[in-house]
Parts: structure tokens; C-alpha cells; sequence
């Protein structure tokens, strides 16, 4: 219960920020440049789009929900709070997929994109990666400039080869990098189910380093979560 009511807390944050509002507006626009492209375009042009910006927004916005939550001493009663640091974590991830998979799903239907399912799944596992890269950049910074000063590398590397990849540079071990198997979900692609395994190590790291960031950034507002 504590966790479904920390998700719903989320929500209502990122709507009243204007989370929905804003990607609402995004999406029509990308259903609206896919729709102006020539049928064969389609589906590679809504795979760039998905990967690039619903599936990656919690690496983008990251910065700013927590810069948000930290003027607004939101992080301060979380410290204290009962609160743990596994919640506070899924919350994000889950609340965040919400927004993500709305609207992937939305620009891959308007590309009438094969194997839906995948593409959705992609989505959410993208969504939940980048989300967890965002907090490890987030939680060790004070503006939005040194968010996005420390963003920057980490978007060229994770980027790149995806696109790469994409566009015809299909070794199957660059699917070893997570942002090629995520890009290749989205693109309806199956060939990542024998790299699974090693996204799933990709993945748990980036949870153990989210945590320990998040631990950190918890006892210097004075709280102590395990």
C-alpha cells in the first residue's frame, strides 16, 4: 500500500508539473511526422523517436524531478519518512514507464509497427534503464546545468550505437549494449532474447548503483534508509 500510494504521489507530481501535458503535445507531434512520411520510413523513423525521447525521458527529466522535489523538501520528509529506498526507486521507474509506454505505444500504432507487444515491452525496459541512469545522475547534482553537463557524455554512449544499429550496422553482439537490444525491441525485433541475460546484469547494476546513490543522497538530508 505504502508503495501504490508513493506511485500515486508521483503521478500527481508529474502531473502538476505538466509531465502529461507536455508529452501529450510531443506525441501528437511524432504521430504527426510519421504520418507525413513515405510507408517505408515509418517504422525505422517511430523506433528513432520512441528510443530517443519517450523511452529515454527519465534519463532527460530526471534532473528536474529531483531538483523539484528537493525545493520543495519532498526528499527531506521521504528521509524521514518509512519510506525505503527500493520504493522510492520503483516509484519512479513504474510512474514514469506510465507516461513512457502511453505514448511509444501511441507513435508505434501510428507507424502500424509489427509485434506491438515488443515494441511496448522495449519501452518499458528502456524506460525503466534511462529512469535508472536519470536518478544516478540526479541524486549527485544541484542545477539543472550540472545535470545536463553530466547527461551529455553519458547520452552520446548509450545513443550511438543504437542508431548505428539500426541503420544497418546489425552485428548481433552489438546487442552486448543495452541501448541496441532496447532500440531493437522497439523496433520489433526478437533477435534480443539470447542477450537477455546480459541485460539483466546491464540492468541490476544500474539498480545497485541508483540504490547506493540514493542511500547516499538520503543521509545527507538527514534520514537513513537500508
Amino acid at each position: 500500500m505504502r508503495l501504490i500510494n508513493l506511485i500515486y504521489g508521483d503521478i500527481r507530481f508529474q502531473f502538476k508539473y505538466g509531465f502529461y501535458f507536455i508529452y501529450a503535445i510531443f506525441t501528437i507531434m511524432y504521430i504527426s511526422v510519421i504520418l507525413f512520411l513515405p510507408l517505408e520510413w515509418r517504422e525505422k523513423a517511430a523506433a528513432v523517436l520512441i528510443f530517443s525521447d519517450p523511452s529515454a525521458m527519465g534519463l532527460f527529466f530526471m534532473g528536474a524531478i529531483v531538483l523539484l522535489e528537493k525545493s520543495e523538501r519532498v526528499l527531506s520528509t521521504i528521509a524521514i519518512s518509512p519510506v525505503r529506498v527500493d520504493e522510492y526507486i520503483t516509484s519512479k521507474v513504474v510512474s514514469l514507464g506510465i507516461i513512457s509506454v502511453i505514448a511509444g505505444a501511441s507513435i508505434a500504432l501510428s507507424a502500424d509497427t509489427e509485434n506491438i507487444l515488443i515494441v511496448i515491452s522495449g519501452v518499458l525496459i528502456g524506460s525503466a534503464f534511462f529512469t535508472l541512469i536519470g536518478i544516478i545522475i540526479a541524486v549527485n547534482i544541484n542545477s539543472l546545468n550540472q545535470f545536463v553537463t553530466a547527461a551529455v557524455p553519458v547520452e552520446i554512449i548509450i545513443f550511438i550505437p543504437p542508431i548505428l544499429y539500426l541503420f544497418g550496422y546489425n552485428n548481433k553482439l552489438m546487442l552486448l549494449h543495452p541501448g541496441c537490444m532496447i532500440i531493437g525491441m522497439i523496433s520489433g525485433s526478437s533477435d534480443y532474447i539470447l542477450f537477455l541475460p546480459v541485460f539483466i546484469i546491464w540492468f541490476l547494476i544500474l539498480y545497485k548503483m541508483a540504490r547506493l546513490n540514493v542511500i547516499k543522497m538520503f543521509q545527507s538530508l538527514g534520514g537513513i534508509k537500508l
